[in-house]
């Protein structure tokens, strides 16, 4: 493989030793046919100018990366799943394939994958994904990029040529495997089971490495486990707060499916709202809607206790407890912002602020079904009143429901107003990405093999990216 000078191999997490994962291989799959390559995201790690052949060869075969993991390893994980303690988890379809350094930011970044066979942790499973979970996640991933969220990216999928068997969707039915670049894999569940076996000294190991690898600025500090607690509230915040201004609803926001880094990943079944529902759930299982669009900043909140919880075998409990009273402020001061972010307005201050906050929501709530969720946020971009005025929702906004809305709108400013200019914004329609869209993108993969409505989506969703130019994975390196 030619090594370009942006690659730059860097595998911290083995130094963690075998307490923290194990050792397998990847299965021999009977085909490996390449449907998706991230060539934007490869060239921040300087794999962009591999060949399909070499791609294939290390991310549909797992042949190692140069200087990197090998063999690859399945981390070891605990977590509560719909707030019931799992001490059977663990990578049981997915491993961490490599470690390298960011172009740009210098920062970790893992390549991990998903479907790519079984380990020691995959309770009768059969270690697989299918090809239509691999397509959801990749069309999942794209479109909160866009949209500002701090996610992983999906950066290959590979078809696998096998036949599986799911109670979920018809079977049989066709697999895949999924890598995918995120800012680290290491999991709330991580600390959790290293507690479950009151092993502080595990902890604290596990401590000094996220500091030493993902918060650096926190080496100094004397009580480390608090101050890591600390930034991980800000940052889950962060991430709850983007995925609510995203209109997004994640599906199953168990302990183990929350990063240290506070970066979204690891997508079933999630949704994008198709209108203003607090009640909205992603899951067909979550009956109780536990993890309903509405209630993702408390179920965020409780994760973080848990997480609290763990750290309390090495460090004190009212500092830990101080730690987890800042989510609160910081949630409020981020959902201002991200739903400024994605109006494209400037601030005008924390009380004027809530308060236009307010109404924003009350008047996506009027809009209900006529308006659905990205379009208020398409039509009212940088403060365009006579663009929205004159789209086919001119008519809903003139209505009482958007009275305060547009009076509080008043003194705001418009931040950049030149992306406007983006041809996206002629469009009569933003881009979203509903349940139905997805399931015609996948019964045209399923019943002709066309891949082009999925291409198209893709191709789509990145200029509205481009349009949007909101926070990019860049921005959240250093927060």
């Amino acid at each position: 493989m030619p090594l370009a000078p942006a690659y730059r191999p860097d595998p911290k997490f083995p130094e963690l030793g075998p307490e923290f994962a194990d050792p397998v291989e990847a299965a021999a799959f009977p085909q490996t046919i390449l449907r998706y390559r991230n060539d934007r995201a490869a060239a921040t790690v300087g794999l962009d100018g591999l060949t399909d052949v070499e791609w294939i060869a290390h991310f549909g075969r797992f042949e190692p990366l140069p200087n990197n993991i090998a063999p690859p390893l399945a981390q070891r994980y605990h977590g509560h799943q719909f707030r019931v303690y799992n001490p059977e988890l663990g990578d049981g379809r997915g491993f961490l394939f490599a470690q390298l350094r960011e172009a740009q930011t210098g920062r970790l970044l893992d390549l991990g994958t998903k479907g790519s066979g079984e380990t020691p942790w995959s309770r009768q499973g059969d270690g697989r994904l299918t090809l239509k979970g691999g397509v959801r996640e990749v069309l999942a991933t794209a479109m909160l990029e866009a949209l500002g969220v701090p996610t992983s990216r999906s950066f290959s999928l590979i078809e696998t040529g096998e036949a599986l068997q799911r109670t979920d969707e018809p079977s049989p039915t066709r697999a895949s495997v999924l890598v995918r670049l995120s800012h680290g894999h290491i999991r709330f569940g991580t600390f959790q089971r290293q507690a479950f076996f009151e092993k502080g000294e595990a902890i604290t190991a596990l401590v000094d490495h996220v500091v030493a690898n993902y918060y650096p600025r926190l080496g100094g500090a004397n009580d480390r486990p608090t101050a890591l607690l600390a930034d991980v509230v800000k940052r889950s915040a962060r991430l709850a707060a983007r995925w609510m201004a995203a209109g997004f609803v994640h599906g199953v926001l168990n302990t183990d499916n929350m990063s240290i880094t506070g970066e979204s990943f690891d997508y079933g079944p999630y949704r994008f709202l198709p209108r203003n529902d607090p009640n909205f759930t992603a899951a067909y299982f979550d009956s109780a809607g536990l993890y309903a669009f509405g209630r993702q900043p408390e179920a965020v909140f409780w994760n973080l206790q848990q997480l609290a919880g763990s750290l309390s075998l090495v460090s004190g409990s009212d500092p830990l407890i101080e730690a987890l009273n800042g989510f609160g402020a910081a949630y409020r001061r981020e959902l201002i912002a991200a739903m400024l972010d994605r109006l494209g307005l400037k601030a005008q201050g924390e009380q004027a602020d809530a308060s236009f906050l307010q109404a924003v929501f009350k008047a996506i709530a009027a809009g209900s079904e006529p308006l659905r969720w990205e379009p208020f946020f398409f039509d009212w971009f940088c403060k365009d009143e006579a663009r929205a005025l004159a789209g086919p929702r001119g008519w809903l906004y003139q209505t009482e429901g958007f009275a305060d809305f547009r009076r509080l709108l008043e003194p705001y400013e418009p931040d950049r107003p030149g992306r406007l200019g983006h041809p996206y914004f002629a469009n009569a329609e933003p881009e979203e990405l509903l349940y139905d869209e997805i399931e015609a993108i996948w019964a045209a993969i399923a019943e002709t093999d066309d891949w082009s409505p999925f291409e198209a989506k893709l191709g789509a969703i990145d200029a509205a990216r481009r349009a949007w130019g909101l926070p990019s994975q860049q921005s959240y390196a250093g927060a």
